[in-house]
C-alpha cells in the first residue's frame, strides 16, 4: 500500500511525463514506460495534476503503487517520522573536530549521535552531545556504519548515516522523514551539493559545483538500478532500521560501492528507496587533483563487484539495439543505412502502438528522442567506460578519431551551455574528460581483477516498455 490506509496524500507527476490520447495514454517515468489508462485511472491522474489530495485506500492503491514504482509519481506526505525517532551514525577516520561538532549541532533534536572512530591513528577525542565508539581495525565506511548500527538502541526505528565531509543544513531531516509515512520506504537521501565560493574556489572545486558524482540533480526520484537515479551515495541518508535488519545492512567487506549495493538489495527485497532533493546538504570536494582522480577511479573500481552481485543492474550504456546500430552506421560512413534503421524503428514502434490513440505521432516522437538520447549515452561510453578502446581505434582510423573528438566535445559543450558552470568551456571540457577517464580506468582495472567484462557490457534493451491496461480504481 502506498501509504496508511484511508490517508490523503498529494502527489506530483515526474517532469518526464507526457499525456496523449485525450489523457488516456501516459508516457514517462524511468525506465520510460507507456501506460494506457482506464477512464477512472485518467481521472485519478487528472486530480493529481490539479494538485488535489488522493485517497490511498485499497481502491486506488494498485494504480498509485504502479505509478510510484515506475518513477511516474512522487509523493508529498503531510506527516511522517519525527527526528526523535532517529539515531545518527557518523563513520569517521581522522576527522576534523569542527566537522564533528557541526554534525552534532545539526542533529541536536535527534535521539542521539554515535561517532564511530574507524581506527584513526590518533583516537578521536570526546565530542559533546555524542557517543564515540572506537574500532580496533580500519574497515572502511561500510564496516564503521555497521559498528555504529550495532550500538543503536531499541528506541530508534530510523538510523541516519552522515559522513564527516558533509555539512548539514538546519532542518535537513524534515523533508526526508516525511517519506517514512509510506511503510514500504526503507531509505531516503537528500541532494548532496558540492560546496565552495565560486570567487575563490579552485577550478576543480568550481567544476564540482556542477558535475559532482554525489549531486544527483534537482528532480525527485524513485531510486533503482537502470533508472534515471540508479543509486544514492551514503554521504547522508536516513534508513528504516527494520529494512536494514532484513537485508543485513551494509556489507562490511566492501570499501567502495557499499552504498550502491545496499540500495539495490533493498530494492530487490521489495522496499522503496527515494531521492528527495528538497532537502540539501553540502559536500566538500577533494582538496587536490590527485585525490580527486583517486576518488573517481575508486568509484569505477567498485563496478565489477557490483555487476557480479547484481547481474543486469549495472551497464555503462543503456540504449536500444536499433539506436546503437543506427549510430554505428553513422560512424561507419553509411548515412543511408542509418536513416533506414531509424525509419524501421519508427515503423515498428508505430505498429506496437497501433491500438494507442495518436500512436503514429507518438512513435515518431519517441523514436526521434530515443535516437538522440542514445547518441549521448554512446558518446559517454566512448569517453568513460570504453575510452582505452576508443583511443586504440582512433590511432588506426580517421573515422574513429572524428567520432572520438565529437564524443568528447559535443556533449560537454551542450552541458556547459545548459548549466553555465563557473568555468570557461575549455577547462570544463578538459576536466570532464579527465573525470570520465579516471572513472573508466578504475572500472577496467576492477574488471581485470574480477576477470569479468560484465561491468563493460552495454544493455541494448528496446524501449519504451508498454504497460497493460491500468487497474480500475474507483475515483475518490
Amino acid at each position: 500500500m502506498a501509504d496508511r490506509a484511508g490517508a490523503m496524500t498529494r502527489y506530483t507527476l515526474d517532469p518526464s511525463v507526457q499525456r496523449a490520447g485525450g489523457g488516456r495514454v501516459l508516457i514517462g517515468g524511468s525506465p520510460l514506460v507507456l501506460l494506457r489508462l482506464t477512464a477512472a485511472g485518467a481521472e485519478l491522474v487528472d486530480r493529481i495534476e490539479r494538485g488535489e489530495p488522493v485517497s490511498t485506500g485499497a481502491k486506488t492503491t494498485a494504480l498509485v503503487d504502479r505509478l510510484l514504482d515506475g518513477g511516474v509519481l512522487h509523493p508529498q506526505h503531510a506527516d511522517g517520522a519525527s527526528p526523535a525517532d532517529v539515531t545518527v551514525v557518523v563513520p569517521a577516520y581522522r576527522p576534523s573536530p569542527d566537522a564533528l561538532r557541526g554534525i552534532v549541532a545539526a542533529c541536536a533534536n535527534t535521539a542521539g549521535v554515535i561517532i564511530v572512530d574507524d581506527a584513526s591513528p590518533e583516537p578521536i577525542a570526546p565530542v559533546a552531545g555524542a557517543t564515540v565508539v572506537r574500532r580496533d581495525d580500519n574497515g572502511g565506511p561500510g564496516a564503521a556504519r555497521m559498528t555504529g548500527l550495532a550500538q543503536v538502541g531499541n528506541s530508534s526505528s530510523l538510523v541516519a548515516f552522515v559522513d564527516t565531509d558533509v555539512e548539514l543544513t538546519v532542518g535537513w531531516l524534515d523533508q526526508l522523514l516525511a517519506h517514512f509515512a509510506d511503510a514500504r520506504v526503507a531509505l531516503v537521501a537528500p541532494r548532496v551539493a558540492s560546496t565552495g565560493d565560486t570567487a575563490t574556489a579552485s577550478r576543480l572545486a568550481r567544476y564540482e559545483l556542477s558535475r559532482s558524482p554525489l549531486d544527483l540533480g534537482p528532480a525527485a526520484a524513485r531510486v533503482r538500478a537502470g533508472s534515471r537515479v540508479s543509486y544514492v551515495p551514503a554521504a547522508a541518508i536516513v534508513c528504516r532500521r527494520a529494512a536494514l535488519d532484513e537485508v543485513g545492512g551494509f556489507d562490511p567487506g566492501m570499501r567502495y560501492g557499499e552504498d550502491v549495493d545496499l540500495v539495490w538489495r533493498l530494492d530487490e527485497a521489495g522496499w522503496r528507496v527515494r531521492y528527495e532533493p528538497a532537502s540539501v546538504v553540502h559536500h566538500r570536494p577533494r582538496p587536490s587533483l590527485a585525490a580527486w582522480i583517486r576518488q573517481r577511479a575508486s568509484y569505477g573500481g567498485s563496478a565489477a563487484e557490483l555487476a557480479a552481485r547484481h547481474p543486469g543492474a549495472l551497464a555503462p550504456v543503456r540504449v536500444s539495439g536499433w539506436s546503437a546500430a543506427s549510430w554505428a552506421a553513422v560512424v561507419g560512413g553509411w548515412p543511408i543505412v542509418s536513416g533506414a534503421i531509424a525509419a524501421t524503428t519508427t515503423a515498428l514502434l508505430a505498429r506496437k502502438l497501433r491500438n494507442v490513440p495518436d500512436g503514429a505521432k507518438l512513435a515518431l516522437r519517441l523514436a526521434g528522442l530515443g535516437h538522440v538520447y542514445a547518441g549521448r549515452s554512446l558518446a559517454s561510453g566512448l569517453t568513460r567506460a570504453w575510452w582505452p578502446f576508443t583511443v586504440a581505434a582512433a590511432i588506426v582510423s580517421k573515422r574513429a578519431r572524428r567520432a572520438a573528438l565529437l564524443a568528447v566535445v559535443v556533449p560537454a559543450l551542450l552541458d556547459w551551455r545548459k548549466d553555465r558552470p563557473p568555468l570557461d568551456p575549455t577547462t570544463y571540457v578538459a576536466l570532464r574528460l579527465l573525470d570520465d577517464m579516471s572513472y573508466g580506468a578504475g572500472l577496467i582495472a576492477g574488471a581485470m581483477r574480477a576477470r569479468s567484462a560484465a561491468a563493460l557490457r552495454p544493455d541494448l534493451t528496446s524501449w519504451p516498455k508498454t504497460g497493460a491496461r491500468s487497474p480500475q480504481p474507483t475515483a475518490p
